[in-house]
């Protein structure tokens, strides 16, 4: 692990995913930026998109509402997570275990940057 000045360690992998976040979008095919590949797969789109809509979601109502499998939501989540882009908080309600989900900045500048890019992408095809 890496540390920052005055900071906690953080894992390289974080450190190479946020700062993939940061950069500026690598031109495609047309001159088009490319598209982030952490939100653009389908069940992270989701989830990004309904902690887009809501302060914080719980893996329940994630669950529920995305109609994931336990497995399938936990991964990608943890992959926005390792990105920067979600962050989750543990907790108990009484005996039961509570996992609550919230967007960062970080998510949603890049949810918000993903949206121009495939309005960019739109305005390209039907100009």
């Amino acid at each position: 692990m890496t540390a920052r000045s005055g900071s906690s360690p953080v894992r390289p992998d974080r450190a190479k995913a946020r700062a993939a976040s940061t950069r500026a979008p690598r031109p495609g095919r047309g001159g088009l930026p490319e598209l982030d590949r952490v939100i653009h797969e389908r069940m992270r789109l989701a989830i990004v998109s309904a902690l887009a809509a809501s302060e914080t979601l719980s893996f329940r109502d994630l669950k529920q509402s995305l109609q994931a499998t336990d497995g399938n939501l936990s991964v990608h989540a943890r992959k926005l997570e390792e990105a920067g882009y979600v962050a989750c908080t543990k907790s108990f309600e009484g005996r039961v275990p509570k996992t609550e989900y919230r967007l960062t900045a970080d998510g949603r500048r890049a949810f918000e940057r993903y949206l121009r890019h495939l309005e960019a992408l739109v305005g390209n095809v039907r100009a």
